[in-house]
């Protein structure tokens, strides 16, 4: 599925679903990408825990059955989402404060044109979100 808020728009889009026991990310490779390039060895962590743990939440979540119990897997899911979203928004914010502090640290020393040409190019991020 991509990961979008909103993506998953009724509690009921699963119910019955008993088999489903994981998520494969239509755009993973472009997040992982962006993951790898996170600064911290912390946040690259915590984001593919955060990522891995759908698939050992849904299968322990009820599907409902084929009366009014819609069950929990789409509400798990779109909190998923939102986590996984909010985490990689804010290291993402958290990278580009360090550039910008490391930057300014090496323009102190080195020509403006250098660093912005040949140095920060190198430290920024995938395009993800």
């Amino acid at each position: 599925i991509p990961l979008k808020d909103g993506m998953i728009a009724h509690d009921n889009i699963f119910q019955g679903c008993v088999n489903l026991g994981g998520v494969d990310l239509v755009e993973g490779e472009v997040l992982r990408d962006t993951i790898d390039a996170l600064l911290l060895d912390e946040w690259r962590n915590d984001m593919n825990v955060e990522i891995g743990t759908i698939n050992q939440i849904l299968p322990i979540t009820s599907a409902g059955d084929d009366t009014d119990d819609v069950g929990e897997k789409a509400q798990a899911v779109q909190l998923w989402i939102s986590s996984v979203l909010h985490k990689i928004i804010h290291y993402k914010a958290q990278h580009h404060s360090l550039l910008n502090e490391a930057a300014a640290t090496l323009q102190l020393d080195l020509p403006n044109d250098i660093v912005n040409k040949n140095v920060l190019p190198f430290l920024k991020l995938p395009s993800y979100t």
